[in-house]
């Protein structure tokens, strides 16, 4: 079926652009379009989140971080889990 539509300037060069670069037509990208937008919302399916207990790692007197890590620098704490910190 043939029907008019009003479309802006820039979004139909962009469109005819596309649709060239896919190597299809104005028409499929079209209708492409319009069968994703009127398919209904599919439900993803809501997962449960369950608590999980993080090891934690011991240290000399059993609390706490050992002495000279930083906990708000990123390298202070990597070179502590790859163990070059002193």
């Amino acid at each position: 079926m043939k029907t008019t539509l009003n479309i802006h300037d820039t979004l139909l060069i962009e469109a005819k652009a596309f649709a060239a670069q896919q190597r299809t037509t104005l028409t499929r990208l079209i209708e492409e379009g319009l069968r994703l937008r009127l398919q209904p919302a599919q439900a993803t399916p809501r997962t449960t989140l369950t608590a999980i207990k993080l090891p934690t790692l011991p240290c000399k007197n059993g609390r706490g971080m050992h002495p000279g890590i930083n906990p708000l620098s990123n390298k202070s704490l990597y070179d502590a889990a790859d163990g070059l910190s002193s």
